[in-house]
């Protein structure tokens, strides 16, 4: 049995991609998009036309209305695909706005009703700041259930937790750049690799707390950068994978082993932790690792949404 299939014993599996014609080949339950995947997607040729007929069809809209047509008409696509539910993210340039966050969430989930899709197929995808979170917490009280994404500390994972969001998609790939990048010559990659990938060891972390406590957010890892993260994290209760290293995955029959477990939490002796905003900021600021690649995933997703904007108006002027 290749390892894809083991680990779908453990695990569900996520789909991290915006590309919907290559998805099917990996059976996901779930998919993942972003503006950076949105965008990729888009300058295929394969997908051309998609976004070309979605310009065409909302033409006289405001720019804004129209990237969240092209952003619902790929998670349109890709439910064709997926049994399950597909993240479509908020605008990070929002990322500060709890108001204007919950008011383009209703309006992402407003187009996918439209489109004759449940509240139970869709996350909305929002950045794991202190105004995401709290967006968070309104829609998830109205039925909008949330993917809170960008997230790298404990303390972003705690107050989710409390806010009652539905899923958390804590980074593995990027805290292991960070620690990498920080170590420089000294890094040891055979040291630091499996259970002691410093991205590992955050989501094991975070996994542990919320099954000791009986907190019902999911936790899907998310941002590898090997297989090794990926199996180091098997019984996580969703990954959301690459289409590359879930090609690898499924060429490989190493076997895969559960990582964690939920019943084992139980006995860890943890301590329960509670976060007001100045508990979250402060907490938020003493990790050096998680305030960078927060900014940091914030700023990139921003320019990329920006990049999608410059190819609507192109479409718009032609």
């Amino acid at each position: 049995m290749n390892q894809l299939d083991q680990l779908k014993a453990f695990t569900t599996v996520v789909a991290d991609t915006g590309n919907f014609k290559q998805m099917a080949q990996f059976a996901p339950r779930d998919a993942t998009t972003n503006p950076s995947l949105i965008l990729k997607a888009v300058q295929q040729p394969d997908y051309a036309p998609l976004l070309a007929d979605t310009v065409r069809a909302h033409r006289g809209q405001a720019l804004d209305q129209i990237v969240d047509e092209v952003l619902v008409r790929f998670g349109l696509e890709i439910l064709k695909v997926v049994p399950g539910r597909v993240s479509t993210e908020v605008d990070a340039r929002l990322s500060f706005d709890t108001a204007a966050t919950v008011a383009r969430a209703q309006r992402l989930m407003a187009l996918y009703e439209a489109a004759g899709i449940g509240r139970d197929r869709v996350l909305i995808k929002i950045a794991a700041t202190w105004e995401g979170i709290q967006a968070a917490r309104i829609l998830e009280q109205q039925g909008i259930h949330c993917n809170l994404t960008l997230l790298f500390s404990f303390c972003q994972a705690v107050a989710c937790g409390e806010a009652g969001v539905q899923l958390i998609s804590p980074f593995v790939g990027r805290i292991y750049d960070w620690y990498k990048k920080q170590a420089g010559a000294a890094w040891d990659e055979a040291a630091s690799a499996g259970v002691n990938d410093p991205g590992v060891k955050s989501v094991t972390q975070i996994f542990n707390y919320y099954k000791k406590f009986g907190i019902p957010t999911e936790v899907m890892g998310a941002s590898f950068r090997n297989v090794g993260q990926i199996v180091a994290l098997a019984g996580s209760d969703l990954l959301t994978i690459s289409p590359e290293l879930l090609a690898q995955l499924q060429s490989s029959e190493a076997p895969v082993a559960r990582a964690l477990d939920a019943a084992a939490a139980q006995d860890l002796p943890l301590h329960a932790v509670s976060l007001n905003e100045a508990g979250f900021r402060y907490a938020l600021n003493e990790d050096a690792m998680a305030t960078e690649k927060l900014a940091e995933g914030i700023r990139a997703f921003a320019v990329d949404a920006g990049k999608l904007d410059v190819l609507i108006q192109q479409q718009l002027a032609a």
